[in-house]
């Protein structure tokens, strides 16, 4: 598009880069530090050597002039719509402050700029897939991750991240019921649209959905109740995440150029990690891109939530479901299959591989959560009100250790209780806990079951069987190794789910 001067004119769109940064938990449940990992050399973890290549860059980016010479400095996160896993989060804190900072800095000053809208959004506690999660937990990870927003950010999310965009009906009608404002979902994730005045359903082929505007779910309990929905840009986000557009700044924009032919918004939704730590010098490239290179081609930078207020959702939505109701997310093609079952997903492996452990995992998982909920009620049951409330606001316990343990029990206890109840009431709470995190996502994405990430899970596994053996509980630990031990690992000298717990976990 030209002007009367013949100089390139481009009409003012909207621009939303979403970044997901999160790891999954890597401390040790008994210890609280993580350790040394060996393939994160030469740092300490991978937690320590993403945050050298990625988190710490991008809130101290640097624009470089025509001499290579730094220009100045720029804060990526007031740039980007942007959320932290609370797990990860809460380890910057604690390991770098100063980045932990700039981040809270860049929330404040882009709901300055914005109209009151950050550009942060919540997510869903553990990483834990909603969908198949059971109802207790899933509304736990929900409220799990706002609270620990709240705390943080010092003001009520707009949003909350499922964790690989996996949802389902359920998942956003709990949404709504607290009070979230919108949702960012894949493009392949949409069934249905109805345009506003009309009662025609449009079928929605793959990745068709129009995603320069914002669409209205609505509460399946006829409440009326709703919430916009966003589906990124699938190319583009597929274009920045694993063909290389980040090579370089103008490279990015022009592919942001070529989507804004299509309407008012151009909105996309990536790992954060890719910029920088999936490509090196992703940061810089974001940087310039979103400083310098974006506005003067007539983007305006904006957020999900300001964007709403100027052009609020007028179109109806269904989202896809699946036969047996799970629903779907942005990385299985399958629904949710790639954290229950051998779908077929995949990373990495080796030919003749298989992810058939996947289903005994989660199988003995959900065995051991299941056991160990019928004690927390039993005997929770005898020490607090409500066992279940008393998890649900346990958060505070988590986010402040200084929060006083014994008001937090005065709040929930149903009578006055001794020291060793206390003591047991606390240990019932940090045995869920552990049993919430089991189910971090990660634990089922990789090829194989001997992998740290699966390691990982199963190790919060042990420690909930620690607990529920200090507190004199049955474990039904033999029963969890039996489902365990039909899950085999592709590498035949790891053997079975069975082996990898009782010789790592």
């Amino acid at each position: 598009m030209e002007n009367d001067s013949g100089r390139p004119r481009f009409r003012m769109t909207a621009l939303i880069v979403h970044g997901h940064f999160y790891q999954p938990p890597r401390e040790n449940p008994w210890t609280g530090n993580v350790e040394r990992e060996i393939g994160a050399d030469p740092y300490h973890d991978w937690n320590e050597r993403i945050h050298a290549e990625c988190y710490g860059p991008n809130a101290f980016a640097r624009i470089i002039g025509p001499q290579e010479t730094i220009e100045r400095t720029v804060n990526n996160y007031t740039h980007i719509s942007f959320n932290f896993g609370p797990t990860l989060f809460s380890w910057l804190e604690r390991h770098h402050p100063k980045t932990y900072e700039r981040i809270l800095d860049a929330d404040r000053e882009s709901a300055r700029k914005r109209g009151g809208h950050g550009n942060a959004i919540a997510q869903a506690y553990g990483h834990a897939i909603l969908p198949l999660c059971n109802e207790r937990d899933r509304k736990t990870q929900v409220l799990w991750g706002i609270a620990d927003f709240r705390y943080r950010f010092m003001r009520e999310p707009e949003s909350l991240w499922l964790p690989e965009t996996a949802c389902n009906n359920k998942t956003l009608d709990l949404l709504i019921d607290n009070n979230l404002r919108f949702v960012i979902l894949a493009p392949n994730q949409a069934e249905a649209y109805k345009l506003p005045g009309s009662n025609e359903w449009h079928s929605v082929a793959h990745n068709g959905i129009d995603t320069s505007r914002a669409y209205k779910y609505f509460h399946q309990d006829g409440s009326g109740r709703s919430m916009a929905v966003f589906f990124y840009n699938g190319p583009v986000a597929r274009a920045i995440a694993f063909e290389k557009t980040l090579i370089s700044s103008q490279a990015l924009v022009e592919l942001f150029k070529q989507a804004a032919e299509r309407g008012p918004l151009v909105n996309v939704a990536t790992d954060g990690e890719t910029y920088g730590h999936h490509f090196k010098f992703g940061d810089l490239s974001l940087a310039h891109a979103l400083e310098i290179e974006a506005p003067e081609a007539g983007f305006s930078i904006t957020n999900y939530g300001e964007f709403l207020d100027r052009h609020p959702a007028e179109a109806e939505v269904q989202i896809r479901q699946t036969a047996d109701g799970e629903g779907t997310s942005w990385s299985c093609a399958h629904g949710v299959g790639r954290w229950d079952r051998d779908c077929g997903c995949h990373t990495g492996g080796h030919p003749g591989w298989n992810q058939k452990w996947r289903g005994p995992l989660r199988s003995a998982l959900n065995f051991l959560r299941d056991e160990a909920a019928r004690e927390f009620e039993a005997v929770g049951g005898d020490l607090l009100v409500d066992p279940w409330k008393a998890r649900n606001d346990s958060i505070e316990l988590i986010l402040d250790r200084h929060h006083s343990r014994q008001d937090f029990l005065q709040q929930h206890a149903s009578r006055n209780l001794s020291e060793r109840d206390q003591v047991r009431a606390l240990t019932l709470l940090e045995m869920q806990r552990n049993s919430l995190l089991m189910f971090t996502s990660c634990g089922w994405f990789f090829s194989d079951i001997s992998g740290i990430e699966t390691i990982q899970v199963m190790k919060y596994a042990a420690r909930l069987i620690d607990l529920l053996d200090d507190l004199g509980l049955p474990t039904r630990r033999k029963k969890f190794l039996d489902i365990l031990s039909e899950a085999k690992s592709n590498r035949e000298e790891m053997g079975s789910g069975a082996d990898i717990y009782l010789r790592h976990a």
